[in-house]
């Protein structure tokens, strides 16, 4: 498999490079010392630069204003992010753009996507569901407004006739649509414009539906995340879109959630190859014995275990991107690449973190030392769009479904 990045690729790797330099993982209190979130808001002014160094734009297509790459593309940017922790929600806001990109209404996409470009709007993404162990889509429900005028048949028939009855009109689509439910954990939410919701029909069919953080009865109540971010509760009594905010598309949140849980990924390996350079750092200085402590083979055995994971969290990652941006054909549905994926980079970016912690001693637990904030965000990222076991339970039922010759 031939892994070789196109010019375009690598251009957008400098570009992120250029602009995660003078971001500084400490930029906020600890964790460990506020009650509260670390922060009010996003890294306003970094938002400001991705969108000035048209990484915001990356994976727009030229008509929006955008480059036109793919998901590799966008990897890229998110691994270089992940390396310094930088505190924005550039994940959800280009996936989302994505997906209402390749699913949505042509004119809302026209409206909405170029400002996401110039930095104008925040996207985020409610996928955690109510409790964040079921289907996110389950937790909240779309049904066509009432005086919308959907499912509405012929008039009855006043006296009997012989002559053939046409048949009754198909139901007019709803001209808008009314959400319940309740979505936690939603990244960033106070600071997001709008918010993607994913929803069922009274069919079960999921949806996703588009929400402005000020339309009427939407509410977001304050909550913490792992790694110190301020997230939002999103309960929705009754708010009421417009048809052309729901996206009905079949596929349409099975791919966003995909895309979510492959740039997840991303930013497991970034950390965990940051951690390991750190790492690094400090055993080859730390002395004991009048020896760095790296030159010990019980630690070079511990650190080469953990560039193991390293490379296969990338490989695997790679591989799931590649698939799911240009539909590369497997055993497997996409799905098994993106669970095979994620179980690599949930189990493999905490060994990376344990490990750091271990060689590191009681140094990797002082406040005054970037490392406890990396082993907070590897948290956050590991049980982020579910764990290992979660996507390993998928794995085998997509085995299961499709058994090979």
């Amino acid at each position: 498999m031939d892994f070789t990045f196109t010019e375009e690729q690598q251009a957008a790797t400098e570009a992120a490079r250029a602009v995660f330099s003078g971001v500084a993982p400490d930029a906020v209190p600890s964790p460990a010392l506020v009650p509260g979130a670390v922060a009010e808001d996003i890294d306003r002014p970094l938002w400001a630069g991705l969108a000035a160094g048209d990484l915001l734009s990356l994976t727009l297509a030229p008509e929006h204003g955008g480059a036109g790459l793919d998901l590799v593309a966008l990897c890229l940017v998110l691994r270089e992010s992940a390396r310094v922790l930088a505190r924005v929600p550039l994940l959800e806001t280009c996936a989302v753009a994505m997906a209402i990109q390749r699913h949505g209404d042509r004119e809302l996409a026209a409206e909405l996507l170029p400002r996401v470009g110039r930095g104008d709007l925040v996207l985020t993404v409610g996928a955690n569901g109510r409790t964040g162990h079921d289907p996110a889509e389950l937790a909240v429900i779309a049904r066509p407004a009432k005086d919308a005028g959907a499912g509405a048949g012929p008039a009855p028939h006043t006296q009997a006739t012989t002559t053939a009855i046409a048949p009754a009109p198909a139901p007019a689509p709803a001209a808008s649509w009314v959400l319940d439910g309740v979505q936690s954990g939603v990244p960033w939410a106070q600071a997001a414009d709008w918010i993607a919701v994913p929803a069922h029909l009274g069919d079960g069919r999921a949806v996703l539906a588009l929400v402005r953080r000020d339309d009427d009865g939407l509410t977001i109540a304050e909550q913490v995340s792992t790694n110190g971010e301020r997230f939002g509760e999103v309960r929705l009594d009754a708010v009421r879109i417009e048809a052309r905010r729901l996206i009905d598309a079949a596929d349409a949140w099975e791919w966003l959630r995909s895309v979510l849980t492959i740039g997840t990924c991303a930013l497991a390996l970034g950390l965990g190859e940051a951690v390991l350079a750190m790492t690094s750092q400090y055993t080859g200085k730390r002395e004991q014995f009048g020896f760095p402590v790296a030159t010990f083979q019980a630690v070079a055995v511990q650190a080469a275990d953990r560039y193991i994971d390293l490379r296969a969290m990338e490989v695997t990652l790679w591989q799931a991107a590649w698939r799911i941006a240009a539909g590369g054909a497997g055993a497997l549905p996409p799905a098994g690449d993106v669970a095979v994926a994620k179980i690599w980079a949930s189990d493999g970016v905490r060994r990376v973190v344990q490990t750091a912690q271990h060689l590191h001693g009681g140094f990797g637990a002082d406040t005054d030392y970037p490392l406890h904030r990396f082993h907070a965000w590897a948290k956050q990222i590991e049980l982020s769009l579910g764990p290992a076991a979660a996507h390993e339970e998928a794995l085998g039922d997509l085995l299961a479904a499709h058994p090979f010759d």
